[in-house]
């Protein structure tokens, strides 16, 4: 998927109606935050510096990054646009067969596709367009990120998580939420995976900045 192609996607998902909680292949851009205030712009810029050497290190390295999300509402596909931008990464989009409508997302509904899944787990096994990004051998750094649904990772990234092999390389988590927390779903999801490094993941609220995002990269030892 061409980036214009992903941003197509974000904005025209970020339209759909939220579940319990809200929450990409290839491409990269940079990027920069305007704050509003002397003191804001300073941090940003400091935040931008620190994820900028550090991208340009781990280029020179010969490192590569990923980032893949499943993203219901287009909240968890901003992160990692965020993300991508500022680490140089590509972007890998995980995407149902059938993908959810608003309908099905009403969490408030018990008869919705959504509530339904949640009360039987064996409806969770949700077909994916694509599993493995290509070149996937190839990347050492994976930032993996999903929107929380009743306090666990949506589960239509389980097939991305089981479906490929995370041995040898560093995955950093990251979800968003209106209001729920990381909880345990970033530890379920290095279960599910049975390999990999998995780091302590992000909680990032469901209108995360670009600034927000810049932050937390900054204090990564990437």
């Amino acid at each position: 998927m061409k980036r214009r192609d992903f941003l197509k996607l974000s904005a025209a998902a970020a339209l759909a109606g939220a579940v319990a909680a809200c929450g990409a292949a290839p491409a990269a851009s940079a990027s920069s935050v305007q704050a509003s205030s002397l003191t804001a712009s300073s941090a940003s810029s400091a935040a931008s510096a620190a994820s900028s050497a550090a991208s340009a290190s781990a280029q020179a390295a010969g490192s590569r990054t990923l980032v893949a999300c499943y993203s219901a509402t287009g909240n968890t596909a901003a992160v990692a646009g965020y993300i991508a931008d500022a680490t140089g990464a590509d972007l890998f989009l995980v995407q149902p067969v059938d993908p959810y409508t608003d309908e099905e997302l009403n969490y408030n509904d018990s008869g919705s596709r959504v509530s339904q899944e949640h009360a039987d787990p064996a409806l969770q096994t949700v077909e994916l367009e694509a599993t493995t990004p290509d070149g996937w051998a190839d990347y050492d750094t994976v930032f993996v990120g999903y929107p929380i649904w009743w306090g666990q990772a949506g589960w239509p990234l389980n097939g991305f998580v089981t479906g490929n092999d995370f041995a040898g390389k560093r995955v950093i988590p990251f979800c968003t939420s209106a209001s729920s927390g990381l909880g345990s779903s970033a530890q379920n999801l290095a279960q599910l995976a049975g390999s990999g490094d998995w780091q302590e993941g992000m909680r990032f609220r469901s209108s995360a900045s670009a600034e927000d995002v810049a932050q937390w990269l900054a204090g990564l030892s990437l």
